[in-house]
């Protein structure tokens, strides 16, 4: 039997992709740049947590009113399609045949497939709604969820990064191992998050290696200059 293989919960997906890669990134730069300033460890390790739990709360709040926002505007063009399909009926129809003329379906056949839609408001108007203006109806909690998983997914990335500093008192030692395991992370996370969008793998997770790297040697090389050390 075919079986066709499609990837599902897209949404969850771009949400973790989004929460963890920033996650990985964002304090593994902070914590490369403070590598090169200071000594201490738990100096690093305070300011990278304090890092975690402002970008978890400012990306969750992002992508919240994100949710929030594709919502009232999914509602504000619904209203706009039951306002339009009583007042001008004939155009909406009109509407209709368009988009089944450019399926290739014959004049006669979009009239009465028009005529029948026409029958059921509330089919009419989900039918306008998905292909005259492509909109899909969110879910109710999208944007809660949406908030939850992208914070979520912000502090498990951040982790990763700071976590030889918990263990390490040297920060110029610790940024060694926070190096090897945070670009390996980087390319575990990358190589799937290719895989799930279609891309190429390896090319992929070396692209977001690539990126987390030039992030922590910039803000590493930027410290030292800075500090004059």
């Amino acid at each position: 039997m075919h079986k066709e293989q499609h990837v599902n919960g897209s949404e969850t997906i771009r949400d973790i992709v989004i929460g963890m890669s920033d996650g990985l990134t964002v304090p593994f730069a902070l914590a490369a740049g403070l590598s090169g300033a200071v000594s201490s460890s738990t100096l690093v390790v305070t300011a990278g947590i304090a890092e975690i739990v402002a970008g978890s709360i400012a990306m969750g709040l992002g992508g919240f009113l994100a949710g929030r926002t594709e919502l009232d505007h999914y509602n504000s063009e619904l209203r706009r399609e039951y306002e339009e399909v009583k007042r001008v009926p004939e155009q909406e129809k009109m509407e209709v045949k368009e988009v089944f003329a450019d399926f290739g379906l014959s004049p006669a056949l979009q009239d009465q497939i028009a005529d029948e839609m026409a029958r059921d408001e509330d089919k009419w108007v989900d039918f306008m709604m998905r292909y005259e203006l492509g909109l899909e109806k969110p879910q109710p909690n999208r944007a809660t969820k949406s908030a939850i998983t992208i914070g979520v997914s912000y502090i498990v990335g951040g982790i990763i990064p700071l976590s030889p500093y918990f263990m390490i008192d040297n920060s110029q030692l610790a940024l060694y191992y926070s190096c090897g395991v945070t670009l390996i992370c980087l390319f575990v996370f990358g190589y799937f998050k290719s895989k799930f969008t279609g891309q190429p793998e390896i090319s992929g997770a070396l692209k977001v290696v690539v990126i987390g790297a030039l992030a922590a040697g910039a803000a590493f090389v930027m410290a030292k200059l800075i500090s004059g050390k």
